[in-house]
C-alpha cells in the first residue's frame, strides 16, 4: 500500500461529523457500470486489496445473513478479519468492520476528506469499497468477507485481486433494469465473477444453477453445492437466525468456512445474529417483527417462514424501483390489517398501495409505526417489512425507546 495515498495523513477537519451529504451524493447515475471505476481509485490508493485475501459474496437475497455467519465463524477461527457490507440500518460504519467491530466516523471523515480532494467524482459504491480495503489494508486484516453491491462481473467488487472463494446465494428477478429480465440472464452475470482455480459455492437451484455450473466450468472454477459437496454443507444443528431460507445461507456459510480451512468457526457462525432479519422486539406487550424483505423472492421466504404464525398488522414501504405488487403479494394473505408508509422519497405512493390493497396511508414512517402499534392488539404481531431502510428507520425507533 503506498503510504502517499494514505487518508491516515489527511488533515481530519471533524471527526464527529463526517460529511456524508457529499458521499451519498456520488451517485452512479449516467456512470458505466463495472470493476473499472473502483479499480482506479484502489490504485490511486497503493491497491490495498492486495493486502488481503477476500471472499466474496453475491446473490438476490441473503448477502447480509450469509455475510454475517461468515464473519462470526471466521472471528471464532482468530485472526484479524474484515466485513464490508450494504447497505447500512442505522449508521454508516456499519458498512465496514474490522474484527466485530464498525468503523470509526472518523476513520469515515479522514478518507471523505481525502476523496473530495483525490477522487471527486467517483461513485458512492467505489468509494465505500475503497475504504474498506484501505482500513482492511491498515488493520493488517488476512480475510475479508465482501458483500458485492449489484450483481457480480458488472459490480465493483470485480475489482478486487486476491479472492479466495466466490460465494453466491441465490438467484431471482431483482435489479432487472441493470442486470436483465431473467433469471438466466442475471445468473449470467452474478456467475461472471467466477474465477480460475477459486472455488465458486452456490445454494442456488434450477435455471440459475444450470448457468453458474456452465459459467464455472468455463472459468475453470470448482463448483461446490449441496448436491456435489454434502458433507461440507451438512449442519449439524438450525442456525439461531429463524427461517428456512436462512438453514440455506446457514449451509451455504458453513461450506465456506470448511473450504478455507476455517471448520471450527462453523458452531459461532450458526449462533451469529444480523439486525432486521426477522428481528424481534417486545413494544407495550406487542411482537414487533422487522425484516429487510425488498424484492418478490425475499418476502415469498419471509411469508413462509411466517406460515402458521399469527400476524395482526403489516406495516409495509417499498422503493418505487421494485417490482412492489409481486414484493407484497406473499405478505397480504398474512393479515387484512396494513399501514403504508414511503420509506424515502423514492418509495412507492402509500396512497395508491393503500387504494389497491385495503389499507391506510401513513407517509411518514414514524406516524406509521405508531398508527401500526395502536392497531395491534397487546399480545398481537406487528411486521414490518418491504425495505431496509424502513427496516433501520423503525429499528431505530424501537432502540429508542427500549434502550
Amino acid at each position: 500500500m503506498n503510504a502517499e495515498h494514505d487518508p491516515a495523513r489527511t488533515p481530519d477537519p471533524s471527526p464527529a461529523h463526517p460529511d456524508y451529504d457529499w458521499l451519498y451524493s456520488r451517485t452512479r447515475a449516467g456512470r458505466a457500470r463495472g470493476p473499472h471505476g473502483a479499480a482506479a481509485l484502489l490504485a490511486q490508493l497503493g491497491d490495498p486489496q492486495q493486502a488481503f485475501q477476500s471472499v466474496r459474496v453475491i446473490g438476490t437475497n441473503g448477502k447480509g445473513s450469509t455475510c454475517a455467519m461468515l464473519e462470526a465463524g471466521l472471528l471464532a477461527s482468530g485472526g484479524p478479519m474484515g466485513r464490508f457490507t450494504s447497505p447500512h440500518l442505522t449508521h454508516f460504519e456499519e458498512r465496514v468492520r474490522v474484527n466485530g467491530a464498525n468503523l470509526p466516523p472518523a476513520r469515515t471523515a479522514a478518507f471523505i476528506a481525502w476523496a473530495q480532494t483525490h477522487a471527486p467524482d467517483a461513485a458512492f459504491f467505489d468509494l465505500t469499497l475503497a475504504l474498506a480495503c484501505q482500513e482492511f489494508a491498515r488493520a493488517g486484516v488476512g480475510v475479508a468477507v465482501m458483500e458485492a453491491g449489484v450483481g457480480g462481473r458488472s459490480d465493483a467488487t470485480q475489482a478486487l485481486t486476491r479472492v479466495a472463494a466466490t460465494v453466491v446465494t441465490n438467484v431471482d428477478l431483482d435489479h432487472v433494469g441493470v442486470l436483465g429480465s431473467t433469471v438466466e440472464a442475471i445468473a449470467a452475470d452474478k456467475a461472471g465473477a467466477a474465477q480460475p482455480g477459486v472455488p465458486l459455492l452456490t445454494t442456488a437451484t434450477g435455471a440459475a444453477l444450470t448457468v453458474i455450473a456452465a459459467a464455472a466450468a468455463q472459468a475453470g472454477a470448482p463448483l461446490l453445492t449441496p448436491d456435489t459437496h454434502p458433507d461440507l454443507f451438512a449442519l449439524p444443528r438450525p442456525p439461531r437466525l429463524e427461517g428456512p431460507h436462512q438453514q440455506r445461507n446457514a449451509a451455504l456459510a458453513a461450506a465456506t468456512l470448511r473450504t478455507l480451512g476455517y471448520g471450527p468457526g462453523v458452531d459461532a457462525a450458526l449462533n451469529a445474529t444480523h439486525p432486521a432479519r426477522l428481528e424481534r422486539f417486545q413494544v407495550d406487550g406487542r411482537t414487533v417483527l422487522i425484516d429487510g424483505a425488498h424484492n418478490p423472492h425475499a418476502t415469498r421466504a419471509l411469508a413462509a417462514a411466517l406460515h402458521g404464525t399469527g400476524v395482526h398488522t403489516l406495516l409495509f414501504g417499498n422503493l418505487a424501483r421494485k417490482d412492489t405488487g409481486a414484493t407484497l403479494a406473499p405478505l397480504l394473505p398474512l393479515t387484512s390489517q396494513r399501514v403504508f408508509t414511503a420509506p424515502g422519497d423514492l418509495a412507492t405512493p402509500p396512497r395508491e398501495l393503500a387504494s389497491t390493497h385495503a389499507g391506510e396511508a401513513i407517509p411518514d414512517m414514524t406516524a406509521a409505526l405508531n398508527r401500526a402499534l395502536t392497531l395491534t392488539p397487546p399480545g398481537g404481531t406487528l411486521l414490518v417489512t418491504g425495505s431496509l431502510y424502513l427496516a433501520g428507520h423503525v429499528r431505530a425507533q424501537l432502540l429508542a425507546r427500549n434502550p
